[in-house]
């Protein structure tokens, strides 16, 4: 069996309502979803040799939210946890991204975007989604995430409240994740902020090889066990932030774990005679 075969199963078998013509109440396509795993499947499994570990912590079905950390310049950590979750989960799951709004300013970008299921990032648009019971991803960073510099790549920038507001609303399960390696498959050493300006992006990531085109590095995602927060949405801002620390708590230690572990793979191969 060809692996696109493989791949085109997975599609037919997303719990979406396609109608007559493959499109979902959303626009998202059914076509459009095939050949965009077709691609990244091949990127995930080949070119980064993705390892993803406790995607059993993802629901199979009903609300949830993957929150993460963004590493790397530009959205490789995206486009590899939407494809872990059509990869690795049975069934196969479609995560939608709150993406940032300049994708949506070039045609063909957006189209993708759209009938792939990624929205532009507004709250009454990722609202609609869960209460529809689909699976949500966001970044708290937001742009000032993928903008960290190499010596940087682990750390966690600022998070957003934002996104513990719109869990409390939604009673949404948020599932915490550390994406690794993806400072190292875009090593930045400079944000040319003006050069973004022009392009009309918020900046454009400098490697040491200038273009900010990504390395064959392995890339690893953590899922952590889901966490759930009682309340309104209303609540004061002190109570938020301290659920948004907790969460980025979560993260900074699945992050730490994980590098823990590559480190260990990485010694005991030294070993090995």
């Amino acid at each position: 069996m060809a692996l696109s075969d493989g791949l085109d199963a997975r599609v037919d078998r997303l719990a979406l309502p396609f109608n007559e013509y493959g499109v979902d109440p959303y626009g998202i396509s059914r076509k459009h979803v095939r050949d965009a795993l077709r691609v990244f499947a091949l990127i995930y499994r080949y070119y980064f040799r993705v390892k993803c570990h406790g995607i059993q912590h993802i629901p199979e079905k009903g609300r949830g939210m993957l929150v993460g950390n963004h590493s790397g310049g530009v959205a490789v950590d995206g486009a590899m946890v939407l494809t872990s979750t059509m990869l690795e989960m049975d069934p196969p799951r479609l995560a939608q991204g709150m993406v940032e709004r300049f994708l949506h300013k070039f045609p063909v970008s957006s189209l993708w975007a759209s009938r792939t299921g990624q929205f532009t990032g507004l709250p009454e648009h990722a609202k609609r989604l869960l209460e529809d019971d689909r699976l949500l991803m966001i970044f708290p960073e937001g742009a000032r995430g993928t903008a960290k510099l190499f010596p940087d790549r682990y750390s966690l920038v600022d998070f957003g409240t934002g996104f513990i507001r719109l869990a409390l609303q939604t009673r949404s399960p948020i599932i915490p994740f550390a994406f690794l390696g993806g400072g190292s498959a875009i090593p930045t050493v400079f944000n040319a902020y003006a050069l973004g300006k022009l392009l009309g992006v918020p900046y454009v990531p400098l490697t040491p090889y200038l273009l900010p085109v990504p390395l064959p590095v392995q890339l690893e995602i953590h899922y952590g066990e889901p966490l759930v927060f009682h309340g309104t949405g209303d609540e004061e801002d002190h109570v938020i932030e301290g659920y948004v620390a907790k969460v980025k708590e979560r993260i900074a230690g699945l992050i730490e774990r994980g590098r823990a572990e590559r480190q260990h793979r990485g010694l005991s191969r030294k070993l090995l005679p």
